[in-house]
């Protein structure tokens, strides 16, 4: 049924080779197409952050349930995106995001009736299914309609909406939420990708590999089972103990599994990525620029709009327009990436920015449940900054360093990088943030039953829900217990967060090669 849909568009009357369609006269108009369903993709991963408090209320959801609920999309979506890559080379790269946004929309739609955590976590993974393979599409399509001269402008744009949709997704959910219930976040994409679908029915030419190579099934396989592992693991490590045999074997499977995956692609002769490409040293480094920030960046709302909502008592949509300062900057400073780029130079624009992020989330180091607006807003402006330089120097470093033919998998290596980072970030930070909480709470709750002191180390949210039940007075000091400790907790993720963006900084300054003699190797 796949290779018939997609092989069936490909057969449409503006199917052309990649060649012919460069320079196309409709291209500005399928960059805001593409962007719409790009921005959609994206915003799925963080609106979930501000609707972590009405769904952990509405599923009496545990943390750990709450972190699967919001990893699985990223999870899954990581997985499988270098298969939706190369699927949409083999056979077509509009038909992949056609049969991409009907997954999207079946998953959306399920998951908005869902009755328990569990169905949620399933459907949420259904979603990263269709993700998948939408992602990777936008971004080779953008890579074949565009003109050289044209291009790294093209993907600027498509980097800024990238990393802004992380914000438009929480703005979107504060304005949803204020008036409906938790699963309008996601009834919300059903319309959404209605319409894109249609648009790009209309307007968005199909290309694809112009040398039909056999899909890799076995790459494909491996490389989804050996990234599941490790997200798993990276989950599970605070929650059960980073000593616990489940959380050891999840890396000893992931560590075998991924080095097995570079074994077979190194022997196939049509693999789906070939690990040698790593090697040039733009490619891997380009591909690393991105892995660290995202990881941090996604991190990063996880924590803040919980924090802004059981911390500082805002409601969703006041948690969501505190956090437009990141949107705003993204949106601005993005176009102006390349231009930065050539002022000086790649592997400068690269270090400034991770270097600027850095520092975006060492101001949320010193976070304390009282402080100022002002404190949280700078940090945004920072983190965002430091983004939107990085983003488009790095993306366009990766898709430049492949021919147009394989621009799904070049696409799908930059997107896979962007998603796996999602999934680590909200897995290990998420994680870290929950164990820095129950470590600080101590034995605030001890006193209590020991079902319910339990039930308080479980989230925030069930322990402020816990010290409603008391009176006034008591109630007060234990909410603010409570509040203290997760503070603490998103403190440390972030103290993190910056010091591996600030390692990466490092890390690419010295390894990254001078701009001008890479472009001689190539």
């Amino acid at each position: 049924m796949w290779a018939f849909l997609c092989q069936t568009s490909v057969r449409k009357v503006n199917d052309r080779t990649n060649y012919d369609l460069q320079s196309h006269p409709r291209r500005w108009l399928i960059l805001a197409i593409l962007t719409l369903s790009l921005v959609m993709v994206v915003a799925s991963v963080s609106s979930l952050n501000l609707a972590i408090p009405s769904i952990q209320k509405a599923l009496d959801a545990s943390a750990s349930e709450l972190v699967w609920i919001n990893a699985a999309y990223a999870l899954v979506f990581a997985a499988l995106l270098l298969p939706g890559g190369a699927i949409g080379d083999r056979f077509g790269r509009r038909g992949a995001l056609q049969i991409g946004l009907i997954i999207f929309i079946i998953g959306a739609l399920l998951g908005a009736t869902s009755s328990d955590p569990f169905q949620l976590i399933f459907f949420r993974a259904s979603m990263g299914v269709g993700a998948a393979l939408v992602m990777p599409a936008t971004l080779s399509i953008i890579s074949v309609i565009f003109p050289v001269e044209e291009r790294s402008k093209a993907i600027a744009i498509w980097s800024g909406f990238a990393g802004a949709g992380a914000a438009i997704g929480i703005i979107a959910a504060g304005l949803l939420l204020e008036k409906f219930w938790w699963g309008s976040i996601f009834f919300i994409n059903v319309p959404t990708a209605g319409i894109a679908l249609l648009l790009v029915a209309f307007f968005v030419p199909t290309s694809r590999d112009s040398h039909i190579n056999p899909l890799d099934l076995p790459g494909s396989f491996l490389s989804a089972l050996g990234l599941t592992s490790l997200v798993y693991g990276l989950i599970q490590g605070p929650e059960f103990g980073w000593t616990d045999p489940v959380v050891i074997w999840a890396f000893i499977v992931s560590i075998v599994v991924l080095v097995g995956w570079v074994f077979v692609e190194l022997n196939r002769k049509y693999p789906m990525l070939d690990p040698r490409l790593f090697k040039i040293r733009r490619f891997g480094m380009g591909s690393f620029a991105i892995l660290i920030p995202f990881a941090v960046m996604f991190g990063f709302f996880f924590g803040l709009a919980q924090y802004l909502q059981y911390v500082q008592m805002h409601s969703p949509l006041g948690a969501a327009v505190r956090s437009l300062p990141f949107a705003l900057t993204m949106l601005i400073a993005a176009p102006r990436g390349p231009a930065v780029s050539r002022l000086i130079g790649e592997k400068g624009c690269l270090s400034l920015g991770l270097l600027f992020a850095a520092s975006g989330c060492f101001v949320l180091a010193f976070l304390e449940a009282t402080s100022s607006y002002l404190q949280i807003a700078l940090s945004l402006v920072l983190t965002a900054l430091g983004m939107a330089i990085t983003f488009p120097t790095a993306t366009a470093a990766i898709i430049n360093c492949l021919p147009t033919d394989k621009a799904g998998v070049a696409s799908a290596v930059n997107d896979t990088t962007r998603e796996v980072g999602a999934a680590v970030g909200i897995a290990f930070l998420g994680s870290l943030l929950s164990a820095g909480y129950r470590n600080s709470l101590g034995d605030s709750f001890a006193s209590m039953p020991a079902d319910v002191n339990e039930i308080a180390k479980n989230s925030v949210g069930a322990a402020l829900q816990v010290a409603e039940q008391f009176s006034v007075e008591s109630g007060q000091v234990l909410a603010q217990e409570a509040k203290a400790a997760f503070t603490n907790g998103f403190s440390l993720s972030m103290s993190v967060g910056a010091g591996m963006l600030l390692v990466a900084s490092i890390i690419v300054f010295f390894r990254y090669p001078n701009t001008e003699k890479n472009h001689s190797a190539n």
